[in-house]
C-alpha cells in the first residue's frame, strides 16, 4: 500500500505531464517600402526584435538596427556596451559566412 505523499506525488506529476504547452508567441513580419530603401521588421510578441534597412539607390551595405530591449536595460545603459537609445543602434555586418 502506498503512503499518502507518495500518492500526492504520483498524481502532481500525472496531471503536470498531461497540461499543454504554453501557446506559441505571435510572431509578424513586416515590410515597408519605397524608391529608396526597403525596411524589414520582425515582431514577436508585439515587441520588435530585428530591422533590417536595404538600401536601394546607391550601393551602401545593408544595415541591422539592434532594438534595445527595455526589460533588460539598467540604469547605466543597455549592458551591451552600446549607448542607450529610445531607437535602438546601427550595425553594419562585416563577414558573412
Amino acid at each position: 500500500m502506498l503512503r499518502p505523499t507518495t500518492l500526492l506525488l504520483l498524481t502532481a506529476l500525472a496531471t503536470g505531464a498531461l497540461a499543454e504547452p504554453p501557446p506559441e508567441p505571435k510572431v509578424e513580419r513586416t515590410v515597408s517600402e519605397d524608391d529608396q530603401v526597403r525596411i524589414e521588421e520582425l515582431k514577436v510578441r508585439g515587441e520588435a526584435k530585428k530591422v533590417t534597412v536595404k538600401n536601394k539607390v546607391t550601393k551602401a551595405p545593408d544595415y541591422e538596427i539592434v532594438v534595445n530591449d527595455a526589460g533588460r536595460e539598467s540604469a547605466g545603459g543597455t549592458g551591451t556596451g552600446m549607448p542607450k537609445s529610445g531607437s535602438g543602434t546601427r550595425v553594419w555586418r562585416v563577414l558573412n559566412f
